[in-house]
This record gives structure tokens, sequence and C-alpha cells, in this order.
């Protein structure tokens, strides 16, 4: 009866002197620190192996320090009083016992964390996906929450079983692990071969603003050639004023896949390819819009499975109508027009010359009227297009009004125009008069029927 009560109070003070387990996560291959959480100031610290029951790492209060016997070295690493594992293997999961000479011993739980996608080779949007995370129970504890950080940070509660790939697949996928408030990631990346999305709204221009319409890949040129890859090309299709895209494409460029990539132009339209084509740029561009340019541009890629990637670019020009025209003469009508057919969200802004009247007004709309115009309305007028608080393009129109002709004017203009008619015909008459003179003279002189020559002669 002794001896029972005596194993019932060691196993009572070995219950009271043992801390609750901390739970770990890690990866195969990850580096793991566990911190010892007790005070081990001057005393003596000892790391085990829960698993294989052997001293793994210890340290004295004089600052002594060193592994078990027979420790791979570089598997394990004491650092204060930091136990460090390098390089975990399947062999290293499991309990880690924190023991302080004489005070309360804690327990780590060192638990598997995994992730697994399928297929391991890039993907083709369509291409069958599958992304699935693991993790180990704890003991003595609830289950850990198991979620996934797609690459546009958004929390997917479920693993990707059998999902079509698309381009928003491509990227960093992070699995977390939470367990009492504390979070493992362990992370993989999902390769999709493919363009980025273009533009949601349709990117505006003008006469007087550079055009760069964009198409890029995130993907090298190697793993295209591995999925097949047949041609890339861009392609215009000419949206008309009624807001009809033309049915008839216009190649533009043609990338040549050979060692050395290289483009080359189809249909000369002023554009010319960005550099760092190696880097996956395609866009391309121009120095100044022009009002050709609208509709919609087509980046493609073509491959040997029939899998064809489009990035589609709307483009829009600003453009500026002055209605009769851009020379006027003081007092007409003039009708202003910027846009056309714009969204909701797209506001547009006037600037009139400084010395208009219309400069402190500031007109706005796609539609302005001047009732009459003056000679301080003569210079430049902008419109510009905004979204929020983002400038997009602008046009600039240049205005040249003519001073109204007053009576006197026209008195002085007529006047002058008299006074040099009559000039002339007094400058007519008078060579007139001297025509019919020397005609007169030349036929007193000639009379002779047989004149004589002029000079000496003996009488």
């Amino acid at each position: 009866m002794k001896d029972l009560i005596e194993h019932v109070v060691i196993f009572i003070s070995l219950l009271v002197s043992t801390r609750a387990d901390e739970v770990v996560y890690a990866q195969v291959g990850e580096r793991v620190t566990l911190k010892a959480s007790l005070n081990t100031q001057n005393k003596y610290l000892y790391w085990k192996s829960g698993k294989q029951n052997k001293q793994l790492a210890w340290r004295n209060p004089l600052g002594g320090s060193g592994l078990g016997e027979h420790i791979p070295k570089g598997q394990y690493t004491l650092s204060g009083d930091t136990l460090i594992i390098n390089n975990i293997t399947e062999e290293d999961f499991g309990n880690y016992i924190c023991e302080v000479k004489n005070e309360q011993t804690t327990t780590y739980q060192l638990l598997r964390h995994s992730v697994n996608r399928k297929p391991q080779s890039p993907l083709l949007p369509g291409d069958r996906l599958f992304l699935s995370c693991d993790a180990d129970a704890p003991t003595g504890h609830k289950p850990p929450e198991i979620y996934w950080v797609n690459p546009q940070n958004e929390i997917i509660t479920d693993n990707l079983k059998n999902v079509e790939a698309t381009s928003e697949h491509h990227g960093q996928w992070t699995c977390v692990v939470k367990n009492i408030n504390k979070e493992h990631n362990a992370t993989v990346d999902v390769t999709v071969v493919g363009l980025s999305p273009a533009p949601s709204h349709p990117l505006y221009t003008s006469k007087s603003s550079p055009l760069t319409i964009p198409c890029t890949t995130s993907v090298s040129w190697e793993q295209f050639r591995a999925k097949g890859l047949l041609e890339v090309y861009w392609e215009f299709s000419h949206k008309e004023s009624s807001g009809a895209i033309s049915n008839s494409r216009q190649r533009l460029f043609n990338l040549s896949l050979e060692d050395r990539l290289s483009w080359k132009e189809d249909t000369p339209n002023g554009f010319k390819p960005v550099a760092d084509l190696q880097k996956g740029k395609l866009s391309l561009t121009r120095k100044q819009g022009r009002e050709y340019d609208r509709g919609d541009y087509n980046c493609t890629m073509k491959f040997k499975n029939g899998v064809e990637l489009i990035s589609t670019v709307q483009v829009e020009v600003l453009n500026i109508i002055a209605s009769p025209g851009i020379v006027l003469n003081s007092g007409q009508e003039l009708n202003l027009t910027c846009g056309h057919n714009l969204s909701s969200d797209l506001q547009l802004k006037w600037t009139a010359p400084k010395q208009s009247s219309y400069s402190e007004s500031d007109p706005k709309g796609p539609h302005f009227t001047i009732p009459k115009v003056g000679t301080e309305d003569s210079g430049k007028w902008v419109c510009e297009l905004w979204r929020n608080d983002t400038k997009l393009t602008s046009d600039v129109i240049k205005l040249k009004i003519e001073p109204r002709l007053s009576v006197w004017m026209l008195v002085t203009i007529c006047s002058g125009a008299v006074i040099v008619i009559l000039i002339l015909i007094v400058v007519f008459i008078l060579y007139r008069r001297r025509q019919r003179k020397m005609r007169h003279l030349r036929h007193r002189l000639c009379h002779c029927k047989n004149p004589k020559p002029k000079g000496f002669y003996r009488t």
C-alpha cells in the first residue's frame, strides 16, 4: 500500500511539472526552430527526442553546450536555448521535449504539413489541375483549420480537385494551417502558360497622346515551346463610326519563333513592338494616336493541340470636332464636340484659352456651344478625359477667330480699291497716248518715196 501511494505521488508530480504541448507544423525540407518557453538562465537545459527517447542537445549554467552522442553533424543545432532542426525529413516528425532541471518540461509536437500539385509541368488553359493540402492532427488538441489563399489573395476553403485551369490559377498558392492562433504557410507555384489579362476598360488615346497596346506573359519561351507553340501574331479590327466592329481583320505583326525571336510587320500601321521581347513583352506602341485606331486589337497565340490564347484590347480615340471649322469670323456660332458614347464612369473637362471668357467657367460635357465667338476665343482648347482621379488622355485644337469687318473698314477697303483702279486707268490712257504719238512721228519722217541715207554728199 505504501509503494502504491509513492507511485501515485510521483505520477501526480510529473503531471504537475509537465506543461501543455505546443504544436508546430513544418514541411519536409524546411528548417524549424523550437524555442524554450521556460526561464533557462543559470540552469541545466536538455533537449530530448520523444520518439527515440534520446538526448539531442544540452547546456549548463557555465555556458557549456553540446550535442548528444551519435547525433549526425548538421542535423541539429543549439543556439542559446533554441533547438534548430535543419532540413527536416519524414523521420524528424514527432515529439520533442525541452527539460529544465528542477523546473517544468515542455513537449513540442512537430507535425507534417504537405501540399501537392498535379501535374507538375506547366498547364495550358483548359488542362486539369489538382491542388491538395494536408496536415496531421495534433494529439490532445482540436483539428487544425486548413484553407488556401489564391494568387488574387482570396480565401479558398476546399482543395482543387480536377478543375479546369485558367489564367487566374497562375501564380503562387498558399496553404494555411491554423492551430491555436498560430499559422503555418506552405506555398506552391502553379504555372498556366498564357497571356496576361487584357484591360477591363477600353484604352483611350488621341492625336495629341501616345498609344501603347499591352500584351505580356509571365512564363518563359521555353515553356511555351514545350507546350507546342505554333505562332504568335497581332490583328486589328476597325471600329466604325456607328460603333460596329469591322468583320475584316488586318494582320499587323507576326512573331518569328526561331532561336532569335523577332517581329515581322505584315501591314504597315505606324506601330512598333516594344523592347524586352525575351522578358515576355509583346506590346505595340506609337508616339501618337490616330483617328483610325479605334477598334479591337487581338494578341493571339496558337498551339499544336488547337488551343488559342487571345488577349483583346479595345481602343477608343478622343477627338475634338469643331463645327463649322477652326477658322471663323467674330460673331459666328461654334460647336465643339469631344468624346463618343462615353460610359457613366468617365468625365470630360474642357480648358479654354486664358484670355477667353469661358476660361473661368471651365465648360464640361461632350458638347459645348459658343453662340458668338470673339477674337479672345482664339488659341488652344483642350479636352481631357478622366476616370475618377486618373487622367486617361487629352486632345488639343487651335482656333483662329478673325475680327469682324466694320463699316469704316469696308469704306476704307472700297476706297483703296477705287483709287487703285483709277491709277490703272490713268496709266493705261497715258500709255495709249504715247503709242499714238510714236506712230505719228514715224509717219512724218518716212513720207519720201525713195529716201536717201543720212551722211555727207558732194554737190
